[in-house]
């Protein structure tokens, strides 16, 4: 088995354990007037499978004129995920990809070596009032793909496969779950799923991957008898067969999980490395700010400012 931070390999199993091995409950930060509520990196929890960052976004509410406004900022040796239910995000990057992130569509920036991009609510979008609500979350690339080319992949919500029945709407946003796989390449072995469940419904966990976990994004479900409630995130033993069935409101949830990273993982503000020279040297890169022949580049169109290295 691959590394896994809070694995102990002399742990009891089967039923000396329950089936849920953390619960982690997301801190809140209030980025004025929009809530971001974090569960990944987590005290007992740095990764689920390669997931390694995961912020639930809003839901927020805009005036006419109001919406986020994320300078260019760069990223090094993760790749974004971003998964909105509702509203839309104008993302741009130093690729000269300018594309709206809107509902139900999959939208993966792999920084690789490294790319600068900004997220805004602009042009138009501030001519009236605006939801938002949404996941991102960043996946760590495994040591050969960190000075891999960067690249973005859009895949419209309609590409995506659709399972549907007895009571569940369950979208494969990546990789591969339930005999589906998701039309985008991944850069390591993973699953990402959203899940809408009615009343009573019940649903699985895939058995097909290393580590799991779940996020409680609206309602409630209960696992082996116990409630979890919106905002929480349940991770899983490995090989444990685990079952979630939604509670008398419903639920939403997003599964997530896949292989295990084969060694440790160093964040500093939008780095992440496998290494803790690989992040000095990108905030070096960062700080000297040569935009036409540096590491970083501004995105094409979005180029009139950005956000300094932090000061820490």
């Amino acid at each position: 088995m691959s590394w896994n931070p809070a694995l102990d390999p002399d742990c009891p199993t089967g039923d000396a354990v329950d089936a849920i091995e953390t619960v982690i409950v997301p801190r809140a930060r209030d980025l004025g007037g929009f809530e971001v509520r974090r569960a990944l990196p987590a005290p007992r929890r740095q990764m689920v499978g390669p997931f390694i960052f995961f912020d639930q976004m809003g839901p927020a509410e805009f005036i006419t004129g109001q919406g986020i406004d994320v300078r260019p900022h760069p990223h090094i040796g993760l790749a974004t995920v971003t998964y909105l239910h509702r509203g839309a995000i104008h993302h741009r990057d130093s690729l000269g990809t300018d594309q709206w992130i809107e509902p139900g569509a999959m939208n993966l920036m792999i920084s690789g070596h490294g790319i600068t991009h900004s997220e805004r609510m602009d042009g138009e979008a501030l001519k009236k009032p605006q939801s938002l609500f949404g996941i991102q979350s960043w996946i760590a690339l495994p040591k050969g793909a960190e000075d891999r080319e960067a690249a973005f992949i859009h895949a419209p919500k309609g590409d995506l496969p659709m399972m549907e029945g007895e009571g569940k709407q369950v979208r494969l946003i990546m990789g591969d779950a339930y005999g589906e796989r998701a039309p985008v390449e991944t850069p390591s072995e993973m699953f990402y799923l959203d899940a809408v469940l009615e009343p009573g419904a019940g649903l699985p966990l895939p058995d097909n991957h290393e580590d799991r976990g779940a996020y409680v994004l609206e309602g409630a479900v209960e696992i082996a008898g116990q409630t979890y409630d919106q905002g929480r995130m349940m991770v899983f033993r490995p090989g444990d067969r685990v079952s979630m069935k939604a509670g008398p409101q419903g639920g939403r949830v997003m599964l997530l999980g896949g292989a295990t990273m084969e060694g440790e993982r160093y964040i500093w503000w939008n780095f992440v490395a496998s290494s803790k020279e690989r992040i000095e040297e990108a905030k070096e890169a960062w700080r000297a700010g040569d935009w036409q022949n540096g590491r970083f580049q501004l995105p094409p169109g979005d180029d009139a400012e950005f956000i300094p290295l932090p000061d820490r």
